[in-house]
């Protein structure tokens, strides 16, 4: 994965935990391509406008804060990529474990844009 690549990646990790947390997306949508595949275990989604119309179900949960521990990007070749996350839920106010969930994120990078995200649960 060339350097310019590597900081696509980075840039839009931060922005989707951000978005994660916060419910605020403007700043993943800058990274993704016009005709971006988002696939999760649930639903895929085509194209930008779609994404940007159905992912308000992506909102953080009221009653829990999120922590994340993202790890190294892997290269896989052809522009992909491929980083684990550790996602950890505490309950508001008194921090306490709710629960967490491993997760695989691969992406394709076309154009210096995300042009495919797709997540899944591991573990």
């Amino acid at each position: 994965m060339e350097n310019d690549e590597l900081a696509i990646a980075r840039r839009f990790a931060t922005a989707l935990e951000e978005a994660a947390k916060t419910g605020d997306w403007r700043e993943v949508y800058p990274c993704l391509a016009a005709e971006v595949e988002w696939v999760t275990p649930k639903r895929t989604l085509s194209g930008i406008d779609e994404v940007e119309h159905d992912l308000i179900w992506a909102s953080p949960p009221e009653h829990l804060d999120q922590e994340f521990q993202v790890g190294d990007w892997a290269e896989l070749g052809d522009g992909r990529a491929a980083v684990e996350v550790r996602q950890t839920y505490r309950l508001k106010g008194s921090g306490d474990f709710a629960y967490q969930r491993d997760l695989r994120i691969e992406i394709t990078i076309r154009d210096g844009k995300i042009s495919r995200y797709e997540r899944r649960r591991v573990g």
